[in-house]
């Protein structure tokens, strides 16, 4: 994939991850994703933009329209727009979707997905809608600003819920490890003794977000996957982490953050992480770090205190 040249007229795009062997993307298509470092924003492309563009439809309804709607809105009247979601995350949904967009939908079913290709009415309407719904917004019970498609984005999940109230107060120099909107890193900043937190999310939409929430001047934000992320020395870290990419569960994951907080944190510094009670993370997390208390065993979260 190919990083916008301004110089260049831009042809053609590619959203989030098709299924190669169900969706023909074309060659040297710019990468549009949220989810990538790096990749550049679906939202910020010019009207008209496009001459073809092919689009991994997101599960969530209104981030799916607001995907589509700005797909529409990229591409030139003609523009070859092709869709694909898995049937039990979206797919069912494609077609009176797009239709409801004021487009004719060629529909085909391929390895449990829906694949959808239409080209771009001269006046599709409803896109003003159905972006505006999808886009940025303070929520009114908790004031953080959010965006749907972001993990809990209306809401104060559960397990981070439950983390906030063990923390211990924490000092020194730190790290929000899949830090999402930044609730996490609100209560860890409450402590004057902490000297710097570094918010890091894979999420773009996420973490811009938390700059507008977390105001705080010891915070730091960085748009990174957490195992790719070059902390050291650290005092502690928290973390929620994710067991889910791109709609399916990575257990993975989870444990891939744990030796990342592992790697990133001095000798003696600690990780206080939440995690459902099912997930397999505590054989790595003592194979990580040389002590491991669990502080809590609620409501089907574990809370680990780990220690390097």
């Amino acid at each position: 994939m190919t990083k916008i040249d301004p110089s260049l007229p831009l042809r053609s795009a590619v959203y989030g991850s098709p299924p190669a062997d169900l969706v023909e993307v074309p060659e040297g298509a710019v990468q549009l994703s949220p989810l990538r470092p790096g990749a550049e924003a679906l939202e910020r492309l010019p009207d008209a933009a496009l001459d073809t563009i092919a689009v991994a439809a997101p599960p969530g309804a209104i981030e799916r329209r607001f995907v589509l709607a700005h797909a529409l809105r990229a591409l030139a009247a003609g523009g070859a727009l092709t869709v694909s979601a898995p049937k039990a995350k979206g797919g069912q949904r494609l077609r009176a979707e797009l239709e409801a967009f004021g487009c004719d939908v060629a529909e085909r079913f391929k390895a449990r997905h829906r694949i959808c290709s239409v080209r771009r009415p001269d006046a599709p309407h409803g896109l003003a809608e159905a972006i505006a719904e999808g886009s940025p917004v303070t929520l009114e019970e908790t004031g953080l600003r959010s965006q749907p498609g972001i993990f809990s984005w209306n809401r104060v999940d559960p397990g981070s819920s439950l983390l906030r109230r063990h923390l211990p107060p924490l000092s020194g120099r730190g790290a929000d490890l899949g830090a999402g909107l930044g609730v996490l890193s609100l209560t860890v900043l409450e402590s004057p003794n902490v000297e710097s937190l570094t918010l890091v999310e894979i999420d773009r939409r996420a973490a811009e977000a938390a700059k507008m929430n977390v105001a705080d001047p010891r915070a730091r934000f960085l748009w990174c996957d957490v195992r790719q992320a070059a902390l050291t020395d650290l005092d502690f870290a928290v973390s929620n982490p994710p067991f889910h990419a791109e709609g399916i569960e990575d257990r993975g994951l989870g444990q891939a953050f744990i030796v990342a907080a592992g790697r990133m944190l001095r000798r003696s510094g600690t990780l206080h992480l939440v995690a459902n009670r099912h997930m397999p993370y505590e054989e790595v997390l003592r194979g990580t770090f040389r002590t491991v208390t669990t502080l809590a065993d609620v409501a089907g979260y574990k809370i680990f205190e780990a220690r390097k």
